[in-house]
């Protein structure tokens, strides 16, 4: 069995390279995000923090949708059985976020918004995301994301109103990018999803590999609807790459199929993949051994064991933990900001989140970070993700990509990663 030891590495701001040191919603209605209207200006917190999520159940990213919802579920079970919030219960409403292809982003936000949610937790796809943003932000209502990646987001209009716990794709495009190189790939193929998320991801991997002296030889950017993929695998085969980087979703596992068919095996042509579709379920069909040896990137450390088994008590089903961690964070920072705020509107709540999650006194549990504001101290919730410490553009400037790698059961062990961890990653 093949074995990737833990193995944390801390990278800094002006150490990047490994060698040296180491996709939904309609469109949204138009205007700008950061004009609000006067109804979401004045919008008043009830009393009751009431949180939505947005989450795939279903589509290309339905993979992810039961540790997502799994880590929102306990984090909120784990706030109410501490108290809660404002002397009330948590309330939460669990609503599908599909995919690209369908309008369930955006029904599901008319229906939270109209339940007069203060937070909504999703979408998972970036492109997702992008198409309901305006809508929930000029509502004056909080969307936190545990796993877009997109760097679209750091400038984005939100209104102050939108996070994220999954850092920007320049830093898993970075990571990536060294992996391959490091490994003693010269030459590169890329198969990315053409969306702001696989661009973009093959755009940052593309930049960092030529500057460590790789070179891609050949990019195609693909619809991942597309019936049939074989005009673009052929396309890479042409190039003869000794490595081919994957970037998608549900839809590499067809992919996958065809470069096995081209005779661009993983044995012959190392694979990469990334947080998109590194999963244990997607290739459950493939002739064992497909994968093995196949190295990928999740952002976000790995899940521990002791948070693994808190899920488990949740959903006993659980067989991905991919953005568990990012998800439960997402929950325990809205609560812990609307706790500091004395308001659970999303507004009021909103100024406290990065408030509450650097500077203060150190604390990795909402009981406990809860006592502090009760005491009147300033906290810096540190979570199962990591530090977060967000930056005043939404994201986490502490952040870690976990690197892992298949075996012949064509799965990965999310317990046995190498972890490059980079501080102040606005940089």
């Amino acid at each position: 069995m093949i074995r990737i030891f833990r193995t944390p590495v801390v990278v800094t701001a002006a150490c990047l390279a490994l060698a040296a040191c180491g996709g939904g919603g309609t469109t949204a209605e138009p205007g700008a995000a950061g004009q609000s209207s006067a109804s979401a200006q004045g919008r008043q917190g009830d009393g009751t923090l009431s949180i939505g999520t947005v989450l795939p159940q279903t589509g290309t990213l339905a993979y992810l949708g039961p540790p997502e919802f799994a880590g929102v579920d306990l984090a909120i079970k784990e706030i109410n059985e501490a108290g809660g919030v404002l002397g009330k219960p948590v309330e939460r409403i669990h609503t599908d976020s599909g995919d690209t292809t369908t309008n369930i982003a955006s029904q599901s936000v008319d229906q939270l918004l109209s339940q007069k949610v203060d937070a909504i937790i999703g979408a998972a796809s970036s492109s997702v995301s992008e198409s309901i943003i305006d809508k929930i932000t000029r509502a004056g209502v909080i969307q936190f994301s545990p796993a877009n990646t997109s760097d679209k987001f750091t400038t984005i209009k939100d209104d102050g109103l939108y996070f994220r716990t999954a850092p920007p794709d320049k830093l898993q495009g970075r990571v990536l990018a060294d992996l391959v190189v490091s490994d003693g790939h010269a030459t590169v193929g890329i198969l990315a999803m053409q969306d702001s998320y696989g661009s973009g991801l093959a755009d940052q991997f593309t930049r960092t590999a030529e500057e460590a002296g790789g070179q891609v030889v050949e990019r195609v950017d693909y619809d991942p609807k597309a019936a049939d993929f074989s005009a673009d695998v052929a396309k890479i085969k042409a190039a003869a790459p000794k490595a081919i980087v994957l970037i998608g979703f549900q839809e590499t596992a067809k992919v996958v199929q065809e470069l096995v068919k081209q005779g661009m095996t993983a044995d012959r042509h190392q694979w990469y993949m990334v947080d998109g579709n590194m999963s244990n379920s997607n290739f459950l069909t493939a002739p064992r051994g497909t994968l093995e040896g196949v190295k990928g990137t999740i952002p976000g450390a790995s899940a521990p064991e002791e948070f693994q088994k808190r899920l488990l008590a949740v959903d006993a089903d659980l067989t991905e933990f991919t953005y568990a961690a990012e998800s439960y964070d997402a929950a325990t920072l809205i609560a812990l900001a609307a706790l500091a705020a004395g308001d659970d509107a999303g507004r009021p709540a909103a100024a406290k989140l990065a408030e509450v999650s650097k500077g203060g006194e150190k604390c990795q549990d909402f009981r406990s970070c809860a006592d502090l504001l009760t005491a009147g101290k300033d906290i810096d919730y540190d979570g199962v993700s990591g530090p977060v410490d967000f930056t005043d553009a939404g994201d986490p400037s502490v952040a870690t990509i976990g690197v892992y790698q298949y075996g012949p059961d064509n799965k990965f062990n999310a317990a046995k990663a190498t972890e490059y961890r980079k501080g102040n990653i606005a940089g």
